[in-house]
């Protein structure tokens, strides 16, 4: 069903309620000012987005800073841009989960998520869990992400308390 096919009434309706972006016309989920409109009210709407938009940098921008869970709905392409990812994983650690393989591995958008949230440790790449700089990031933050450690770092810092991380 329908309810928006104008362009303007699209516009005042998601700033108003970004929900409606469902009920607007599928040329006007293409349409950049409208979703534009929509993400900066509520993230989450990217998930009513055309791929197109979902692909677009300065829509999925403006959505992971509003909120950083609608990286999920991010294109695979947007999930390896590191000013995106970063955007979001500084928002909320967790947003790693949704980031690339590639950017999982990443020092700097790693250590910027464990930094926001430890347990952000749990999404980063095996290579960057055996790394002390990024374990002691996430381990300050929080003391409990030592479990997601590799096993050889999890040993080796144990010993250690807080004060002398």
């Amino acid at each position: 069903m329908i309810i928006y096919d104008d362009k303007e009434k699209a516009i005042a309706a998601v700033k108003q309620n970004p929900w409606v972006l469902p009920y607007i016309s599928d040329d006007l989920k293409n349409d950049k000012e409208v979703v534009l409109a929509a993400v900066k009210e509520n993230g989450w709407t990217l998930q009513c987005a055309s791929d197109e938009l979902r692909n677009n940098l300065e829509v999925v921008l403006a959505a992971v800073k509003q909120n950083w869970m609608s990286l999920n709905y991010a294109s695979d392409e947007l999930k390896n841009d590191k000013e995106v990812v970063i955007a979001a994983v500084k928002q909320n650690g967790w947003a790693l989960e949704f980031a690339s393989d590639e950017l999982k591995n990443d020092k700097e958008v790693v250590l910027a998520a464990v930094k926001e949230n430890g347990f952000a440790l749990h999404y980063v790449s095996e290579e960057l869990k055996n790394n002390k700089e990024v374990v002691i990031a996430a381990v300050k933050e929080n003391v409990y992400a030592l479990q997601c450690a590799s096993k050889e770092l999890q040993g080796s810092l144990r010993s250690f308390n807080n004060e002398n991380i």
